[in-house]
């Protein structure tokens, strides 16, 4: 066990656990520049005051986790040791941002050396990609509920726990996020020319999803042309950078097992060009 200091650079959409229940999957890059993965994590049941964002560093009581064969997984050994040590900053620092994320870990530009260092031991399973070529943005509509008997174990389970819960208590822990009835991808080019189409599993591209769908009065089709502004409109204009990620069911099934688990976008440095 070791108390580590981690700057969260990734936070997905949070997904359903039998287990577990609710679950997020954090990852970020410790003092030493390394990468470091949470998981499991419930992050709503933590305090307001422990409730990070991406781009802050966190404390919290860690050790690997053992039954995870991926190199980079952690656990926390209790939630109530996760300290929030740095205030969010109202301005963004780009410059910042990338000093931390580049001091010592390898930027990737060839997606199949990632997937090669997936494979073999120690199984890496998290990375930092920079396509080449960004080809498009788009999304492909998919189940729009959780499954039946997901939700019902789920229940069940929140049943046994609660002997000693209010009924509001009771409601507050059983409270589900809701299910994105959409997939966004980006399709792009390696350095080798290599096409590949991945997930975006990141926890912005959700909420802004249901952002817009409340801002458009419930009209889908309104709320992804909005997201497509922002990720392809805006973001093609930036630097962009995709921090990679694996799941664990998947790793060793799938050809290419990584996800967008982030999407890291500062401005293009344009320093020195106007000579």
């Amino acid at each position: 066990m070791e108390r580590k200091k981690i700057y969260i650079t990734v936070k997905t959409y949070p997904t359903l656990s039998e287990k577990y229940a609710e679950l997020v999957c954090t990852a970020g890059i410790s003092e030493d520049g390394s990468w470091v993965r949470l998981y499991p994590l419930p992050f709503r049941k933590l305090d307001n005051e422990q409730k990070y964002k991406k781009y802050q560093w966190i404390e919290a009581d860690i050790e690997r986790n053992t039954s995870d064969f991926r190199i980079e997984s952690h656990k926390v050994l209790n939630i109530d040791t996760i300290k929030v040590i740095e205030p969010e900053n109202t301005k963004v620092n780009w410059e910042e941002r990338k000093r931390i994320l580049f001091k010592s870990e390898k930027l990737y530009t060839n997606l199949e050396e990632i997937i090669n260092l997936a494979k073999a031991p120690p199984y890496r399973s998290l990375a930092i990609f920079k396509p080449t070529k960004i080809l498009d943005f788009y999304s492909e509509p998919t189940e729009r509920d959780w499954p039946k008997n997901k939700i019902e174990q789920i229940r069940e389970k929140a049943k046994q726990l609660s002997l000693f819960q209010t009924p509001d208590e009771l409601i507050e822990e059983f409270k589900v996020v809701q299910k994105l009835p959409y997939l966004f991808k980006y399709q792009f080019e390696d350095d080798q020319g290599k096409e590949s189409n991945l997930m975006i599993e990141d926890w912005e591209v959700g909420t802004l999803y249901l952002n817009c769908l409340r801002n458009a009065n419930g009209d889908e089709g309104k709320a992804l042309e909005k997201v497509r502004e922002k990720y392809w409109d805006e973001f093609i204009t930036r630097d962009i950078f995709f921090f990679l990620g694996t799941r664990k069911s998947d790793h060793h099934l799938a050809q290419n097992p990584f996800s967008i688990v982030g999407v890291f976008y500062p401005p293009v440095d344009r320093q020195g060009e106007l000579f």
